[in-house]
């Protein structure tokens, strides 16, 4: 089955949908639900990387997520950087965080609620406690102003696309074949010369930086940071959306931010209790589409091609 030709068939109108959603004349609520479904789809493809690509699970991406949002607070509020360095510093902290937790990967749970902890009360002076830190800044380009929903969406659209060529040039790398051959059978890469335990610091590495960008994407759309970036459920929400969407797919995870967060506006402007029937629902789709969304549709999309070839005499 040709992964790549499905990838793009469902990525056309997925690009289609979000250059001509702009020029449709949405509300800011809209403008603004797109952005964030693009910041926590950047967020979940981090999370993939080890999750699906690897094969690993992580209790406590928020982690990087939330220090991603903080050090683009400090970063602009209280050193007076610019957006960009403060955005570096951002990929650089998550990144870092990512590799002390890969020495520690059975507890990354433990640790992200320590470090919530210590955002919540400890760090109070830096963190702003619970109150959190408001006016974190956006975007400063050639005199753009990005406080514009839509020139944001379009900064936020721009990195997107950016992460995702990054990531489809790291899975198809000979790095990326190495990670999935560690996920499939790990002695046997052990067996090859290949130092496993490397790759997967590497792999920590990069998708914590990727998931450091999303927090500081995240906190500069809400213009506000505070704990919560750093709770275990921010963590419990991404592993649902991926898995959702599909786990170890391109697509799957953006698919699993869409479906979770239109459900999540949907749900709780209905009921109070939507989390609830959100978790019904996830777990109604485990049980039917165990692969997830775009999982199922690839396997499904991989039986008709082979249904097609068969037909047309190009296998037997």
């Amino acid at each position: 089955m040709n992964a790549s030709r499905f990838d793009l068939w469902l990525g056309l109108p997925l690009a289609a949908i979000a250059l001509l959603l702009p020029f449709t004349g949405p509300s800011d609520f809209m403008l603004n639900l797109a952005t964030l479904v693009m910041i926590w789809a950047i967020f979940a493809i981090g999370f993939d990387f080890v999750f699906g690509l690897l094969g690993m699970v992580s209790f406590g991406h928020a982690s990087f997520l939330g220090l991603g949002g903080y050090a683009l607070a400090l970063a602009t509020q209280l050193w007076g950087l610019p957006f960009c360095a403060g955005v570096c510093l951002a990929i650089a902290a998550g990144a870092l965080c990512a590799w002390l937790f890969s020495f520690f990967a059975l507890v990354t749970l433990a640790l992200s609620q320590l470090l919530y902890i210590l955002a919540d009360s400890k760090l109070r002076a830096w963190t702003g406690g619970a109150d959190g830190l408001p006016g974190v800044a956006r975007p400063g380009l050639g005199g753009i102003d990005f406080f514009d929903s839509t020139l944001f969406y379009w900064y936020v659209l721009a990195v997107f696309v950016l992460v995702m060529a990054a990531v489809v040039m790291l899975r198809r790398s000979p790095f990326g074949r190495v990670i999935a051959g560690i996920r499939q059978n790990e002695t046997r890469a052990e067996q090859l010369g290949f130092d496993v335990h490397r790759y997967k610091q590497i792999t920590f590495i990069v998708s914590g930086g990727i998931s450091g960008l999303a927090g500081a994407l995240l906190a500069s759309l809400l213009m506000y940071v505070n704990p919560q970036m750093l709770h275990w459920t921010t963590s419990g929400d991404v592993i649902i959306m991926t898995l959702l969407g599909g786990a170890g797919t391109l697509w799957g995870p953006v698919i699993g931010v869409l479906a979770f967060e239109v459900l999540k506006e949907w749900l709780s402007g209905w009921t109070q209790y939507w989390y609830g029937i959100l978790g019904l629902i996830f777990i109604l789709a485990t049980l039917f589409f165990p692969k997830g969304i775009v999982g199922e549709l690839q396997e499904r999309y991989g039986q008709w091609r082979d249904k097609a070839a068969r037909r047309d005499g190009r296998i037997s």
